[in-house]
């Protein structure tokens, strides 16, 4: 014989901030409801009401409609500027390592120390009197 084995469902309680931070972010196009119901795991109905309790300006009675195509283009925007500023940050890293390799053989060939060395004393005529 089996035994009746109920299912715990755990209750998550939210924190009035979590729940303004949630509808601010959808508020400022951000994030839309279904990014956020998978971003923090919350049913999108529990979203909904929480627009409609503390929006400023979606308010019960009205309906809120997302265009799913919106959406997509949205995160599609988002990607290519991520690709973009990637890209930017792969070319800078490269002018750096070049400048360094440049230093270097500086140093290295024409014994110049272009690079700023912090442990060598003050010269004589830098001191001041007192």
């Amino acid at each position: 014989m089996k035994a009746n084995l109920r299912r715990i469902q755990k209750q998550r309680r939210y924190s009035e901030d979590f729940k303004k931070r949630i509808v601010t972010e959808f508020e400022t196009g951000k994030y839309s409801v279904l990014e956020l119901e998978r971003l923090h795991s919350i049913p999108n109905s529990r979203i909904y009401d929480w627009i409609y309790k503390y929006s400023t300006v979606n308010q019960k009675g009205y309906r809120i409609v997302e265009h799913k195509d919106s959406s997509n283009k949205k995160v599609q925007e988002l990607e290519k500027q991520i690709k973009a500023l990637q890209a930017a940050l792969g070319r800078k890293q490269i002018e750096i390592d070049y400048l360094e390799t440049m230093l270097d053989v500086a140093k290295e060939e024409l014994n110049i120390d272009i690079k700023k060395n912090y442990a060598t004393p003050l010269s004589k005529s830098s001191v001041k009197k007192k």
